[in-house]
């Protein structure tokens, strides 16, 4: 299965051995938890989506890798305690906590969240000392006499024997207490994930013609080279601050990430390329509608790869805009409970209102630190949050300078900043909007009936981001097209059912 699918079917499982009964009691009993054993090639996200999982579960997560531990530190250090049984004195060796169980111990104290994830990767490369100890805790969830908390799911992963020499494959009575799920590099899986999380256009693009280099890994007469999804995602990262600093994206760079001598000297040509599209064709002008007659008949006759670097320029801009905006909106969504908590203070004073500011603001930090000990916190939650923080500080602020004498005046003040606020989102969405418009009228223009209208509908259909602002805000373009192409999907289902009934 693919990376996404792996991710649902840990999802589910987590889901349901953290199901209740009516008691309290969790509905599959501990020993009845079989780990999960997510088996794949490096670097095709499996951490990530453990990440993902515990985010969008709101459940902790606590991360290890298997490879440094050696017996002591997994299982706690051995110490001598006094004991009396029936009148008998001795002295019997007892162990410390294990380093990994009370890791999660101290997110648990730290977050307040009592559900998580332990996920412990790299397995099936535990040491020679190790080892024995594995099935002890895939079984019981005990690391030396402590045991993993209720409550808390274990997942692991692991490398194939190909492409790690330390792997150490697990044997029948071991692999028949974990469930198995084993995944492969999926390109169009990842772009999902990489259209989301702001890949470098240029990568996408690229990978879009050349979907075979997404992913390899292979022995040739010079060594071995390596090509992974973990490689792609740090090298455009790289890039992108690169660009932002004026520093060159050479094939010495691109070389540190892309172990492949090949796909290093294609992917180095094709940047320099896309950097000459990006000049010539002056992105900017065709989304405000303000392109000249040259550039247009340079799209029209350029070839299919060109024009697919061009459009995916445009959408990269328009995306990363649309992303914004609709982190504006859930922002705006969230900053309205405080609000609503301001204005229900019709009584009392205007310290007070100013107390209560301060006390959300308080609130609001100490729920960020406890997600991100928890390891839960998002990117796109944590920009949230801090911009209800700023807003929040900023009203605080003009409430002790006495902008306003009393709780309707201070709601009054804050609320016309709020205002301010969505107007100005409003006004982003329209231009946001109209940008969109004149990319498909480019489209229609240079491409006609190509296949490059139907890229652009996939890409914005399949994004997350446009396809939420598209749902939120309309698009007459894009519905005009989108019938289209479904009217002829059902042309063809026509023409099979009448070919049916000639037979």
């Amino acid at each position: 299965m693919n990376i996404k699918q792996a991710k649902e079917h840990i999802k589910n499982s987590v889901k349901i051995y953290l199901k209740k009964d009516e008691f309290g009691e969790y509905r599959i009993p501990v020993v009845r938890q079989r780990p999960v054993f997510l088996l794949g090639a490096p670097g095709i996200g499996k951490t990530a989506i453990m990440e993902q999982i515990a985010q969008e579960l709101g459940i902790a997560l606590v991360s290890y890798s298997m490879t440094h531990h050696t017996r002591q530190s997994a299982l706690g250090l051995p110490f001598i305690t006094h004991k009396e049984y029936k009148g008998m004195e001795f002295d019997i060796s007892e162990y410390t906590m294990s380093e990994i169980i009370a890791s999660v111990y101290e997110v648990m104290e730290q977050s307040g969240i009592e559900e998580g994830i332990l996920f412990l990767d790299e397995i099936n490369c535990v040491s020679e000392t190790l080892a024995p100890s594995m099935l002890q805790f895939l079984q019981y969830k005990v690391f030396g006499r402590h045991q993993v908390p209720q409550g808390w799911v274990i997942v692991t992963a692991g490398n194939p024997p190909e492409y790690n020499k330390s792997v150490r494959e697990f044997d029948v009575v071991t692999m028949d207490r974990m469930k198995l799920v084993e995944v492969e590099a999926d390109y169009p899986t990842w772009k999902e994930y990489a259209l989301k999380n702001g890949i470098h256009n240029a990568v996408t693009t690229y990978l879009d013609m050349k979907k075979s280099d997404f992913y390899r890994v292979e022995t040739t007469v010079g060594g071995r080279s390596y090509v992974t999804a973990r490689g792609w995602e740090d090298l455009s990262a790289a890039m992108l601050l690169c660009e932002e600093e004026g520093l060159a994206v050479d094939e010495t760079l691109i070389g540190q990430y892309i172990h492949n001598e090949k796909i290093v000297k294609e992917f180095t040509a094709y940047y320099e390329l896309y950097n000459k599209y990006k000049k010539d064709y002056k992105v900017e002008e065709i989304l405000a509608g303000a392109c000249s007659a040259q550039v247009r008949e340079r799209a029209r006759i350029a070839k299919f790869d060109e024009r697919l670097s061009l459009l995916g320029m445009l959408l990269d801009k328009l995306v990363s805009q649309m992303r914004e905006n609709l982190e504006t909106a859930d922002y705006l969504s969230e900053l309205m409970k405080p609000l609503r908590l301001v204005k229900g203070a019709d009584a009392g004073t205007a310290q007070e209102v100013l107390a209560l500011l301060e006390k959300q603001i308080d609130s609001r930090r100490r729920l960020m630190d406890a997600l991100a000990k928890a390891g839960t916190l998002s990117a796109e939650d944590k920009r949230m949050h801090r911009a209800v923080v700023r807003f929040l500080e900023e009203g605080a602020r003009r409430l002790r300078l006495g902008e306003a004498a009393d709780p309707a005046g201070c709601f009054g003040l804050l609320k016309a900043a709020f205002d301010g606020e969505v107007a100005a989102m409003k006004a982003e969405n329209a231009a946001i909007g109209a940008r969109l418009h004149n990319v498909f009228a480019f489209s229609e223009t240079c491409f006609q009936d190509g296949n490059e209208l139907l890229v652009l509908m996939t890409e914005l259909t399949v994004n997350a981001y446009s396809a939420r602002f598209i749902a939120l805000y309309g698009s007459e373009d894009y519905k005009r097209h989108n019938e289209a192409l479904l009217l002829h999907e059902r042309q063809d289902e026509l023409l099979e059912e009448i070919k049916q009934l000639a037979l």
